[in-house]
């Protein structure tokens, strides 16, 4: 070799050296991500959200840190779809998981007793292969990627390790922490701790042990909690504190009224529901510690927010939505209205807020923006990115979108939704009917405004039904089965008999010697 071939190699490799010394400075520099989802938590259950009742400091922090969102939306009332969609950025429609993974859907619904009158949508039950998730593509650019607690997007073969993410703590198939929030919790994925050990503590604590083993490049900890889904279980400590808050502030003669299919709650003084707010809240106190005990707080975005509405009606009955109406399951602002907060160094103003109305598909491309990395080609993306709300810009107005072919295990109808310009049209699929809300003057969905604007109401359907034919939504079908009195009878026993039964087992959580059982769902284990 000459020496000005060999000169040429010389040169060649020293640059192709300065290169990846100039790639990895440039990925060392990217900001790290902390994205944490809680799960069934309402709009109201955080203290800076306006609850006297619950307690939430660390998580507040999180939003007088940054930026709070008033108009936040999951993109769907119930968890799986939601969650889908963030990790994508598509609307379930979209991506195909439109109620939550494990939910009954065409003739196996009939004969459950609920005596509704369609059959619900089919619907996907794996995280399709082909999606491109968030943490694919920030791990692809350079990002150490990990996943704590409740995944619920598919079987074994569509876990959070097939999906982009390095690490799994806890991520599997079901949706509720099977074993209860205290250890021994049987969980595939995540080792028992000591007897009684707190699960969302454990969740917090291997995020941070996470964070600190990989502070020296950029990271994506997503910690999922499973808290605050049912079964809602606290300690006895907890239990206490907030049944003696609850005396102070006076116990409700009533806590419950009926609304078109159940009863929904109207009161927060659930002590063991405030137990586990608050025991989620210390969760997300001992990973923000970690991040300021490394330095890392300064080049770390944090976000907050949840799947769904908070549970007033089925399930646990546990919190209340209020001034909203309903909650978890339905189609109302308690059922989709969600926290949303962006915490961005050196971006975000502490303490800011946007009314800006923002969803759930936006979080995929908002990330990637403030991580520097761009969208995928192949990934068709129906969020947009945030950031010009964060540097306090604009973005262009939208309509955002919701469609839901089920039936909620907390009184919700299948039905599409539309909002735009304050303006919110529900289109039932039952009966074909629609409902017309005006959100900035009737906020709280008393007053059906379709026979007083129905040129708007014509003109958000007819937007509507376009965007449900371009994503290739699926619906409900006519359940030949179908007896309507039988259904006005059920409906009469839960306004009736049903609500008798909550207000005094509600009641009973607050009685002075309450006791769930002897060891308090295993959280005082006994020697």
């Amino acid at each position: 070799m000459t020496r000005k071939a060999l000169s040429a190699v010389l040169f060649l490799c020293l640059s192709l050296a300065q290169a990846q010394v100039h790639a990895a400075d440039e990925a060392k520099r990217r900001p790290n991500i902390v994205f944490i989802l809680a799960d069934d938590l309402g709009w109201r259950d955080l203290s800076n959200e306006g609850s006297t009742y619950y307690e939430s400091p660390h998580i507040d922090r999180i939003a007088t840190g940054g930026m709070k969102f008033t108009r936040g939306y999951a993109t769907c009332q119930v968890c799986s779809p939601s969650r889908a969609s963030i990790l994508t950025g598509k609307y379930p429609p979209k991506h195909g998981i439109t109620t939550w993974i494990g939910d009954a859907s065409g003739k196996a619904w009939s004969g459950r007793g609920r005596h509704d009158s369609h059959l619900p949508a089919e619907y996907d039950r794996n995280l399709r292969a082909s999606e491109i998730t968030l943490a694919e593509v920030l791990r692809d650019n350079g990002y150490k990627t990990f996943f704590a607690g409740k995944w619920h997007l598919g079987s074994k073969g569509s876990w959070p390790t097939d999906h982009g993410f390095d690490i799994n703590k806890g991520g599997w198939d079901v949706g509720s922490p099977r074993g209860g929030f205290f250890s021994p919790w049987q969980n595939p994925n995540l080792k028992p701790g000591p007897a009684g050990e707190s699960l969302p503590i454990r969740l917090g604590r291997e995020t941070a042990a996470f964070i600190e083993a990989n502070r020296d490049k950029p990271f994506l900890a997503y910690l999922s909690f499973y808290s605050v889904h049912g079964p809602i279980q606290t300690t006895p400590r907890l239990w206490q504190k907030y049944r003696d808050k609850a005396e102070v502030s006076g116990l409700a003669k009533e806590r419950f009224i009926f609304d078109r299919r159940l009863n929904v709650r109207q009161v927060q003084d659930c002590p063991i529901y405030g137990g586990m707010v608050e025991a989620m809240d210390d969760a997300v106190g001992v990973v923000l510690q970690k991040l300021d005990e490394f330095g890392l707080a300064d080049n770390t975005i944090v976000c907050f927010t949840s799947d769904n509405g908070g549970v007033s009606s089925g399930d646990a009955y546990s919190t209340s939505n209020t001034p909203l109406r309903g909650g978890k399951g339905r189609q109302w602002e308690g059922g989709i209205r969600e926290p949303f907060y962006i915490s961005a160094p050196g971006m975000t103003k502490a303490g800011s807020t946007s009314a800006v109305p923002v969803n759930g598909i936006d979080w995929y491309p908002t990330l990637l923006e403030l991580a520097g990395v761009a969208v995928p080609e192949k990934q068709d993306v129906d969020g947009v990115s945030i950031v010009p709300l964060l540097k306090g810009g604009s973005i262009a107005e939208r309509p955002l979108y919701w469609h839901y072919p089920h039936y909620g295990n907390q009184g919700g109808e299948p039905s599409s939704i539309i909002t735009q310009d304050d303006w919110k049209l529900i289109h039932y699929h039952e009966d074909g009917r629609d409902e017309l809300y005006h959100l900035r003057e009737d906020p709280v969905e008393r007053h059906d405004l379709g026979k007083r604007h129905p040129r708007k109401a014509k003109a958000l359907r007819a937007k509507l039904d376009a965007w449900l034919k371009t994503t290739g939504a699926r619906f409900p079908t006519k359940d030949p089965a179908f007896n309507l009195a039988k259904r006005k009878a059920r409906w009469e026993s839960i306004k009736t008999k049903g609500k008798a039964g909550l207000e005094k087992r509600h009641a009973s959580y607050l009685a002075p010697g309450y006791q769930p059982n002897k060891d308090w769902w295993g959280s005082s284990p006994v020697d």
